[in-house]
């Protein structure tokens, strides 16, 4: 068996912030500055692409990091709203029920 865990590292936005300026700063290849603070290329590449979007350097249509929070939390009201909205509905059902007896 492996040592290495299947699930992903949570790394802070600080961390982050710092990889990225890393990126920019040294003259460095993403996969060079992965390899040296240990983490993977891919998701350095993710937050240097995400960092460039939040500075409005990318094409229309890519969602800065503020509009990715906005669109979850909209997401989940939207669930949790549809939930409600179920119950309710069960609820007078099983009232209009309980009214014909």
């Amino acid at each position: 068996m492996g040592s290495k865990s299947n699930r992903s590292r949570r790394y802070t936005e600080e961390f982050q912030r710092d990889a990225v300026a890393l990126v920019r700063s040294s003259g460095k290849t993403v996969t060079e500055v992965a390899r040296e603070i240990g983490v993977g290329a891919e998701g350095l590449w993710n937050w240097v692409r995400q960092d460039t979007i939040d500075r409005g350097q990318r094409a229309p249509g890519e969602l800065t990091s503020a509009e990715r929070e906005e669109l979850r939390r909209l997401r989940r009201q939207n669930r949790e709203q549809a939930e409600t909205i179920e119950v309710l509905r069960e609820a007078a059902a099983f009232f209009a029920k309980e009214s014909d007896r």
